[in-house]
């Protein structure tokens, strides 16, 4: 802060928009405040194959997916609504069993994981990376294979 004459502070504003941005930003959190990984890969996995089948909306996974994976699952889900309506199928709940949840942490709170998921037609896996924002874990990156 600069003295002025009559000895009043003035306040640089591009200084203090910087830390403010910095402190509203989504915080990092260390892995041993954030909850076993696992349930949240089921849950996360199991929103997005309901999203692919029409039977979910997406905006309700918008709080655990960050900008990126969130933008390309409403891609995705859009091809799937056009290609169901082309054929003329209706949406339904999807029937999948979740075979198996590997992760591994490369980083503190971060965790790389790949669900393996079994269909009716096919089995599949998906690719997530969770990274601990704000107390909590969000998608950073998400494959479906």
């Amino acid at each position: 802060m600069a003295q002025t004459p009559a000895g009043t502070a003035r306040v640089s504003y591009a200084s203090a928009g910087a830390e403010l941005s910095e402190f509203f930003a989504p915080q990092r959190t260390p892995s041993t405040a954030l909850p076993d990984p696992e349930p949240f890969l089921r849950n996360l996995t199991r929103g997005v194959l309901e999203v692919f089948a029409g039977v979910r909306e997406v905006d309700q996974l918008a709080r655990w997916l960050t900008e990126d994976p969130y933008r390309k699952l409403v891609t995705r889900a859009n091809l799937a609504a056009r290609a169901r309506s082309a054929r003329g199928v209706p949406a339904r709940r999807p029937v999948h069993a979740i075979l198996s949840v590997r992760f591994s942490s490369p980083a503190d709170g971060v965790v790389e994981s790949v669900v393996v998921v079994q269909g009716p037609a096919r089995t599949r896996a998906v690719a997530l990376r969770l990274e601990g924002m704000d107390g909590r874990w969000r998608a950073t990156s998400l494959a479906l294979l």
